[in-house]
């Protein structure tokens, strides 16, 4: 933040009067200018990626590293900014390429302090976004309140990172599929039953070695092993 004050202080009257205002009470916003004018100038100033610090970089890497395994497309935008001051690490927007200029659906990011700042005296990480209702109706096809045909339960995180690709397959082929974000197998089933899953998917270090997942039927409570391939091409039953 101090880098780039002091690289506004000397352009700071050439630019609109909003971003002079900006240059002193909030530096980032200055640049989600959207003056024309003010472009070239704004273009030239520090950029944040050559300013995140030990612990974000590495943050920052692994959410691109998610990304990209799940073949979602992604563009760094280093003046994307929100206009909360309580938003820390990654910020981002998801756009839909059918809505024209206006094409962004939602936005938001990372909160991890907000609890605290609102009293809690636990530390509470976070994430959050708000959406515009009328772009997701324009976006979204059809809706169904079908329940989910898997529940994924990564334990670990070299399990999270594969369940997100298997998540991205099943979903290829036409399964309804949700992803714990990590947490405890007690928790996870407790979990797939609130959501009525058909079945619940148990990942861990040995079944991602042993390349065979363990895959419960939650209607009959059986648990059997199945391999990849398996799991795509008819171990899911209705």
């Amino acid at each position: 933040m101090e880098k780039l004050r002091e690289a506004l202080r000397p352009v700071a009257s050439s630019l609109c009067d909003d971003c002079q205002r900006r240059a002193e009470t909030n530096p980032l916003r200055v640049l989600d200018c959207k003056v024309p004018e003010d472009q070239p100038i704004i273009d030239q100033l520090p950029s944040i990626l050559d300013s995140l610090c030990e612990n974000c970089a590495p943050h920052f890497a692994a959410v691109q590293r998610y990304l990209t395994d799940r073949g979602i497309a992604f563009e760094i935008r280093p003046r994307l900014v929100r206009g909360l001051d309580y938003y820390m690490r990654t910020t981002f927007e998801v756009t839909h390429g059918n809505l024209g200029a206006q094409n962004s659906v939602l936005g938001g990011g990372r909160y991890d302090g907000l609890a605290e700042l609102l009293g809690s005296p636990v530390r509470a990480p976070g994430i959050g976004f708000s959406i515009g209702e009328d772009r997701l109706v324009m976006t979204v096809d059809q809706t169904s309140d079908a329940k989910p045909d898997v529940f994924v339960a990564p334990l670990g995180e070299a399990a999270l990172a594969h369940a997100g690709i298997l998540a991205r397959d099943l979903r290829r082929e036409g399964k309804s599929v949700e992803v714990m974000a990590g947490g405890k197998l007690k928790r996870a089933m407790e979990l797939a039953n609130k959501l009525g899953a058909r079945y619940a998917l148990i990942l861990g270090d040995d079944e991602i070695a042993a390349g065979q997942y363990s895959l419960k039927d939650m209607q009959s409570g059986e648990q059997h092993r199945v391999t990849r391939d398996e799991l795509l091409n008819g171990a899911l039953r209705p």
